[in-house]
C-alpha cells in the first residue's frame, strides 16, 4: 500500500485538499463519515471517493464501509463511478434500476 500523498491528513485541524469547495477540516470529514443520516454519510464519502486521491481514500473509510454506503454514495460518485465499482466488484450503474 502506497503512502497518503500529504501526511498532514492525519491532522484533525487539515483542511483536505479534495474538499476544494468548502472550508472543512479533517475533523469535519470524519465526523460526516460517521454520521448515522445515510444520506448526509453517502454525500461525505461519494465527494471522498470523487475528489481524493485513491491513496488518501483509506485513511477515512474502508471496503467494508464503501460497499455498506454504496447505495447512498453511488450518485456523487461522478467520473469516478465506473473506476470505484470496477475495484470494489460493485455494480456502477446510475440511475440505479427499478426491481
Amino acid at each position: 500500500m502506497l503512502p497518503p500523498t500529504n501526511t498532514a491528513l492525519d491532522e484533525p485541524s487539515t483542511r483536505p485538499y479534495f474538499l476544494w469547495w468548502t472550508d472543512a477540516t479533517v475533523a469535519v470529514l470524519r465526523e460526516k463519515l460517521a454520521s448515522t443520516d445515510r444520506g448526509e454519510r453517502g454525500y461525505w464519502m461519494g465527494a471522498l471517493l470523487r475528489e481524493a486521491n485513491s491513496r488518501d481514500v483509506w485513511l477515512f473509510v474502508t471496503q467494508a464501509e464503501i460497499r455498506d454506503a454504496w447505495p447512498q454514495l453511488l450518485r456523487h460518485l461522478g467520473r469516478r463511478r465506473e473506476l470505484w465499482g470496477w475495484l470494489l466488484g460493485l455494480d456502477p450503474t446510475w440511475p440505479p434500476v427499478a426491481r
